[in-house]
């Protein structure tokens, strides 16, 4: 019988682990871009318009929406699609701002605040 060690894994703010995952890619994206300058960061928005597009493909093949091609995806391939939506956002906003997270959050908290509006309960 071989006795085994458990480590107690350091808690991390999941927010920190998102906001250094997103610096990773775009570090990596940016060292690997085949076109710099204004074309680059243009071209890198795009890929925004790319993955939505991924998503609606995904949500038509769970719901078998096309006759010919029937169910082709599930709800968990939407949910991938959908996550590849958010990532490829925060990248391309990273790539207009170092102050991703501030540039984020600050926006976050507008929308919250406008979205309540003035009839609406705070929680």
């Amino acid at each position: 019988m071989t006795s085994r060690t458990t480590e107690q894994a350091t808690p991390t703010d999941p927010a920190d682990d998102l906001w250094a995952g997103i610096e990773d890619l775009w570090a990596w994206v940016d060292a690997n871009r085949p076109l710099d300058g204004r074309e680059g960061m243009l071209l890198r928005m795009l890929k925004l318009s790319e993955e939505v597009g991924e998503v609606a493909e995904a949500v038509i093949g769970a719901t078998g929406q096309n006759p010919r091609k029937g169910v082709t995806h599930t709800w968990d391939d939407v949910q991938a699609e959908l996550c590849d939506v958010v990532i490829t956002a925060l990248v391309a906003l990273r790539t207009l701002t170092p102050d991703t997270r501030q540039v984020f959050s600050d926006h976050l908290a507008r929308v919250r605040e406008r979205s309540r509006g003035p009839h609406s309960p705070k929680s």
